[in-house]
């Protein structure tokens, strides 16, 4: 009756090591779909890689600061010729 029993329960074991298995092969399954679908959802978005991001932000910046610099130019200049015409 033991056997009996030992069997049962190695057969149960063998059930549950293969349910197991079968569960890690649909969650690798499911995450290549992710991924694929992940991908294929950014590939279709017009998004910018983080180097040309980068590099519009240091023209930004340049930018900014020669407008600042020309701003205070400017307001020297106009400082300088009201001095003049008074």
């Amino acid at each position: 009756m033991s056997t009996g029993a030992n069997r049962i329960l190695d057969d149960f074991a063998k059930l549950m090591t293969d349910a197991a298995g079968a569960a890690q092969g649909v969650r690798r399954e499911m995450e290549t779909v992710f991924r694929a679908q992940g991908e294929r959802l950014l590939n279709s978005m017009d998004l910018v890689k983080r180097e040309e991001f980068e590099a519009v932000r240091e023209m930004a910046i340049k930018a900014r600061d020669e407008n600042e610099a020309l701003m205070a130019r400017i307001a020297s200049l106009e400082a300088r010729l009201s001095d003049v015409s008074k």
